[in-house]
């Protein structure tokens, strides 16, 4: 399939302003010195994208559709339970996160900024994670694993419970290995508020002092 010829262009962009920001940081990196790297003119650039605000927007929605497409993959794994379900959720997306902004310190930054100046894409973005762990919810209810009123209002409430554990960075310097510690024994209280037997309520106590 050939691309179209203004996709490859924005796509050219993309890749220029990720290597110049991972470099020199958000900050210290301009409309002009993009242009340069794309062998544009400054003008030709802002047809493309309003502003560097845009672009690195774009790069912070490219890297959250990569995560969403590792967990959408764990949610529907057909072969485990809810319950697992939603321990490989929370763990997947500590790691894939803490990854992310670990790799790089410039990538911190623009999670920062766009947390900051964008929080529309943040809250889509948010919402978009719930209804994924809704799926997880509503699938422990309808096997008898979970007892949930109102699946849309606790995917909600657990996802308060873990946002420390989504972007990690921006709220501590834990270590991943401190982080996971932590991760485990919330998940596992939250297991028990949701359980629906009492077998997985002693499961999920024991896992709190794991």
């Amino acid at each position: 399939m050939i691309m179209p010829v203004e996709t490859d262009i924005r796509t050219k962009i993309m890749s220029a302003a990720y290597n110049l920001i991972t470099r020199y940081g958000y900050g210290k990196t301009t409309m002009a010195d993009l242009a340069e790297a794309c062998g544009m003119s400054p003008g030709n650039l802002y047809r493309y994208f309003p502003g560097k605000l845009n672009i690195a927007e774009q790069l912070a929605q490219h890297a959250f559709d990569e995560e969403l497409t590792a967990l959408r993959e764990v949610v529907r794994k057909p072969d485990i339970s809810a319950t697992e379900k939603l321990r490989v959720f929370f763990c997947t997306q500590l790691r894939v996160t803490y990854a992310k902004l670990n790799e790089n310190s410039k990538i911190f930054e623009i999670a920062e900024i766009i947390k900051r100046e964008r929080p529309d894409l943040t809250n889509e973005n948010l919402k978009r994670l719930r209804a994924l762990l809704a799926e997880i919810l509503a699938s422990g209810n309808a096997s008898g694993e979970f007892d949930i009123p109102d699946v849309v209002s606790a995917a909600e409430m657990i996802q308060c419970a873990t946002m420390k554990y989504h972007y990690p960075q921006l709220f501590t310097k834990l270590p991943l290995n401190e982080l996971e510690r932590e991760l485990r024994g919330v998940i596992a209280l939250i297991l028990q508020g949701i359980s629906g037997n009492k077998g997985a309520r002693t499961e999920s106590k024991a896992a709190m002092t794991a």
